[in-house]
């Protein structure tokens, strides 16, 4: 989606990660990162949410119309629509929530407020991804608009997305709490 829909969706896209995974970087700071990772019935909640939404970006790319509507988007609303899905797509995605819970107590003072700590190194983590998503959008436009071979890159790319996405809905899906 990213790629296909033009340089204005993908960076909006990015934004809408980048909003998604600072809600994670809050529930962390506040220890609902814990709740979920202790919780059956909340992981698997989350979790389910988060590989149905995938598995439904997937099959919505698989079945898209032909590269020219990826290519020239008609409808105005597209980077809002991409913020949105953005935001839901990295909200419903345990890992995130999990890799916050794992990965950043590990840096953290215990002579300094925890909260603060998190949520400080939450937005660095959230701020690399996102400049690294906005390079790739950036750079995957560029590849786009640099050919002849345009519409037959953003087919080969939407494809790939939508496999991706599938992929990624199943693997999340078959996720454990450990």
């Amino acid at each position: 989606r990213t790629v296909s829909g033009g340089r204005a969706e993908g960076l909006a896209s990015c934004m809408g990660t980048a909003i998604g995974g600072l809600l994670h970087v809050i529930a962390s700071s506040l220890g609902l990162s814990v709740l979920i990772a202790k919780s059956a019935i909340f992981f698997s909640l989350l979790k389910y949410l988060g590989a149905a939404y995938l598995i439904y970006l997937g099959i919505r790319l698989l079945l898209s119309k032909g590269p020219d509507a990826l290519i020239e988007p008609s409808n105005p609303q597209g980077p809002r629509r991409a913020l949105m899905e953005g935001i839901v797509v990295e909200a419903l995605n345990v890992k995130t929530a999990l890799f916050f819970l794992a990965f950043l107590p590990q840096f953290v003072r215990p002579d300094a407020p925890l909260i603060t700590q998190l949520a400080v190194l939450g937005i660095i983590c959230v701020t690399l991804n996102t400049v690294a998503d906005a390079l790739a959008v950036i750079g995957a436009h560029h590849l786009l608009d640099s050919s002849v071979a345009r519409a037959a890159k953003a087919r080969w790319m939407t494809r790939t997305s939508g496999v991706t996405m599938l992929g990624l809905g199943a693997y999340l899906a078959s996720a454990q709490r450990n």
